[in-house]
């Protein structure tokens, strides 16, 4: 059993002993008190991940697994919602800030109505208290304190985030706060929110408001979002949506892709060390990772293809939205009855080839990785800069029929910066940080198709998991360094003739399709999908980013 003090409770984050309760008792009452809360039922500070599933469980907020696993319901919402995440438009964003449809601008007279209202409402609740960072380079730690309303929530900041040392916790001084509250709704008639729920971010007051919803992705991306304001504004490092693992020599590779493209797949190398699988920044000698876990997707997971994942679904992972086999407490990971977007969270040390700390050298190579159900880009193509630049502003993929209601066949998709809800700066912003960087440091960039060949899906196949891996082996080992090229008439990209492990034959694209004029046609078709997306960033590009865009 944890420790109860009445009215505040606290333990460490790092074992079972305990801190001096008296000091930590003054230093948390003055701290929340100076954020607004005056009082609290019950006040549970730096929790053991036993100690939080012990309390959901006593709570029947959540149930174990029969592996040992926290299995929780996050309620109405089973995902983020773009359209309720809002930045306080003031002096600090009202310039600096790309406001479009997931940008949303809110007053700041409605963050401080709001803020004393969650205020007010945990004053009689019981909370959860969390000092975590962000930023595994120290050069970029940011320190963030986290108040949850239930212990699930403050267990996946545990995972998430980067866990201080028991040392630092006495003089620790958040840079930012997260207050999420599930149970409280806005009203959006006077609140100026479009509904209940809400994820507000205030650059000025450094505070994240996220409330009436329970999806806890809502709080890492939350300070995803932040950091893609303050690294690249702020900091001149590239923060980017991506994995990272690193060779035994140094090399560091970074993967790009959407979902279903196979990014977490491909970075998880066992003969690599995984960096991290979702979130990094790239400054001048190091790529780190933001985040002290990992937040995977569960749906159809299996141990024969994701063993690191699977494995990691253990005693201190937190599984959301998951049903069980009747009559078991056994997952069962192909059931889509709550939602399709089921997800584990851990803490990195899960994984066991991950790097501690979760810091690389600077890239050697770049991975953009797609699943073109069209079956029009090439297999493996190397990029210039400049198409590295355009490809990566654009950032495509294309879904396939049935993955979505109404699709019925293949369906670009273009999220800028493979992660346009998290961008607070202008795409180009990003993306030319990503040119100086690619020329500064001399590094390959690279495309991968793990999409169809031989046709669109219905008529083509998908390329063979083992001939992309292949491919990814020989870019990183050099294999194609002195192979020969040719340029796609349309795309420009350069295709390899020849790829250790690879049959030669599919790396043209063409070729692979029984009708070659159909492919030219379909192959205009998608480039005509390139250029109309890109329509939106083109008067901020430069020349050689523009440049690149398809020829039709």
């Amino acid at each position: 059993m944890f420790l109860k003090q009445s009215p505040y409770t606290f333990t460490t984050s790092t074992n079972d002993c305990y801190m001096s309760v008296p000091t930590m008792l003054s230093l948390q009452k003055n701290a929340l008190i100076n954020l607004g809360i005056r009082s609290a039922e019950n006040v549970h500070y730096q929790l053991s991940p036993e100690a939080l599933t012990e309390q959901t469980v006593a709570r029947k907020e959540g149930v174990l697994s029969d592996t040992g696993a926290l299995v929780i319901n996050t309620g109405e919402f089973t995902g983020r919602s773009p359209k309720d995440k809002f930045i306080v438009k003031d002096d600090i964003s009202t310039e600096t800030v790309h406001w479009n449809d997931f940008n949303i601008p809110i007053e700041p007279k409605y963050f401080d109505r709001l803020y004393k209202k969650m205020l007010t409402h945990l004053e009689d609740k019981e909370i959860w208290v969390r000092d975590c960072y962000a930023c595994a380079d120290p050069a970029y730690r940011l320190n963030i304190r986290v108040i949850n309303e239930n212990p699930w929530s403050n267990l996946f900041a545990y995972n998430m985030f980067l866990r201080p040392q028991e040392e630092e916790l006495e003089n620790f001084k958040p840079d930012w706060h997260i207050i999420q509250a599930p149970s409280f709704n806005a009203d959006a008639a006077t609140d100026g929110t479009r509904q209940h729920n809400f994820a507000i971010v205030n650059f000025t007051k450094k505070i994240i408001l996220i409330g009436g919803t329970g999806y806890t992705g809502e709080i890492k991306k939350g300070i995803f979002t932040i950091l893609n304001f303050i690294l690249p504004h702020e900091k001149n490092v590239l923060s980017m949506h991506c994995s990272a693992n690193m060779g035994d020599d140094g090399d560091t590779a970074i993967f790009f892709g959407l979902s279903g493209t196979g990014k977490t797949t491909l970075s998880a190398d066992p003969q690599r060390h995984l960096i991290g699988d979702d979130e990094h920044g790239w400054a001048e000698n190091t790529v780190f990772n933001f985040e002290g876990g990992c937040y995977a997707k569960t749906i159809d997971l299996s141990e024969e293809k994701e063993p690191e994942i699977f494995h990691a679904i253990r005693p201190g992972a937190l599984v959301e939205n998951v049903t069980f086999f009747e009559g078991t407490n056994k997952i069962d990971f192909a059931s889509k009855k709550i939602t399709e977007n089921t997800r584990v969270s851990y803490p990195l040390h899960f994984i066991s080839n991950a790097l501690h700390p979760s810091i690389g050298k600077t890239p050697k190579n770049i991975f953009f990785l797609t699943a073109d159900a069209y079956g029009i880009l090439p297999p493996l193509s190397k990029l210039s800069t400049g198409h590295a630049m355009y490809q990566f502003v654009c950032g495509y993929t294309a879904k396939v029929a049935g993955t979505e209601a109404g699709v019925t066949e293949p369906k670009a998709t273009f999220s800028a910066c493979f992660g346009a809800p998290f961008l607070p700066l202008h795409p180009i912003q990003y993306a030319e940080i990503l040119g100086k960087k690619i020329r500064e440091q001399k590094v390959n960039v690279w495309m991968i198709n793990t999409g169809w060949t031989g046709g669109a899906y219905g008529v083509g196949s998908r390329i063979n998991l083992d001939y992309t891996r292949a491919m990814i082996t020989a870019a990183l080992e050099g294999g194609l360094d002195n192979a020969e090229y040719e340029t796609h008439p349309i795309f420009g990209f350069m295709m390899p003739a020849s790829c250790p492990g690879v049959p030669a034959e599919i790396l043209n694209p063409r070729n692979t399709w029984a009708d070659k004029d159909q492919y030219d046609v379909k192959a205009k078709e998608l480039a005509k999908q390139f250029i109309k997306n890109f329509e939106k960033y083109a008067s901020g590009a430069s020349g050689e980013t523009a440049g690149a865009a398809p020829k039709v």
